[in-house]
């Protein structure tokens, strides 16, 4: 294993991602075993996401979700990326990371991002609206003082004050300055444009302010990686995802995972409009993805480049079998 590789922690975060003819309650059992896995595996951490009123995502309620992972688990970190703070009343979501940290003390993260429902059907129903994501930075320090008992209410989180919940920023857009002026660790994506997210990275590392709960900048880098016997394999796991992606650029609705093998089809005939197809072929490019060799090339690159102290691996696909081969290839790779 290269040194740089040796050096960097390696996490999933797993986003429940529905398919088509399985149920969205599936894809939740599908993130409690593959935590399991990826635990013996030895991954660093493994965290679920938040989205509302997505045909293609099962994950709601990210900390309801991480309590069952972390119970159906001993030594894996378990955490959220994220919950999306401007959807949520701060007191409420100390409350339930406390509840966590107090259940599986020293194993529970707190992944926080700036984002709003993603249509505004899905914002009236969350009771905000789209300029509250401008106010995170107020609510993250808000979030952060039930912790530490700095509110002005008067009134007390519990269990959550006095506990460490180790907090990260989900640098998306103003995120980067924001984990920056707070000087908290920064998760920044993504791999397939990396020239903007070295621009983050530099932002970070140049305006970072310790604080109480960081001495020092820690960097996570997010992505999709797939690792398969051979690149044609690797590029398959690819495939539903960029569809879907697709699709919802194209119609305003993100669904379900087909497999590749319908996406593929469609490709081949006038299914596929020229739109689509644009889009499609747009999102197979700029991962990580390809043999143990490849991937291992590519890692120790953006890694050097870089200097991140961890990769976020994000891959989602519609065949759960060899998206767990690929997340063994990968373990290899960290271990070789």
């Amino acid at each position: 294993m290269t040194s740089v590789i040796a050096s960097a922690r390696f996490s999933v975060l797993d986003r429940s991602r529905t398919r088509e003819g399985h149920t969205a309650p599936e894809a939740l059992r599908d993130t409690v075993r593959l935590a399991r896995e990826l635990e013996e595996l030895g991954y660093h951490r493994l965290w679920v996401s938040e989205h509302h009123g997505v045909p293609g995502v099962a994950g709601s309620a990210p900390t309801v979700l991480a309590a069952a992972v972390a119970g159906a688990t001993r030594t894996i970190r378990v955490g959220t990326g994220g919950v999306m703070l401007p959807n949520h009343q701060t007191l409420v979501v100390a409350e339930q990371f406390g509840v966590l940290e107090s259940l599986f003390p020293g194993r529970i993260d707190m992944g926080l991002g700036r984002s709003v429902g993603f249509t505004d059907g899905v914002r009236k129903a969350l009771g905000r609206d789209k300029d509250v994501a401008e106010d995170f930075a107020a609510q993250l320090q808000e979030l952060l003082g039930w912790f530490r008992s700095t509110s002005p209410t008067g009134v007390h989180a519990r269990p959550s004050e006095g506990l460490t919940v180790p907090p990260f920023v989900l640098a998306m857009g103003e995120g980067a300055a924001i984990a920056a002026r707070a000087g908290l660790p920064m998760v920044i994506g993504d791999l397939r444009d990396r020239e903007k997210m070295q621009r983050g990275i530099d932002h970070y590392r140049t305006h970072f302010r310790p604080s109480q709960w960081a001495s020092e900048p820690y960097v996570v880098i997010s992505g999709t990686v797939a690792v398969a016997a051979t690149p044609e394999d690797a590029r398959r796991l690819l495939i539903p995802e960029a569809w879907s992606m697709a699709y919802s650029r194209t119609h305003g609705t993100f669904p379900p995972l087909p497999p590749a093998e319908r996406v593929e089809e469609l490709r081949m005939t006038d299914e596929m409009t020229d739109k689509e197809r644009g889009f499609y072929e747009s999102g197979l490019t700029g991962h990580i993805a390809g043999t143990e060799e490849q991937v291992a090339d590519e890692l120790e690159t953006v890694l050097k480049e870089t200097a991140a102290d961890e990769v976020l691996v994000t891959t989602s696909t519609y065949d759960r079998e060899a998206l767990l081969d690929s997340y063994r290839r990968l373990a290899g790779i960290i271990r070789s």
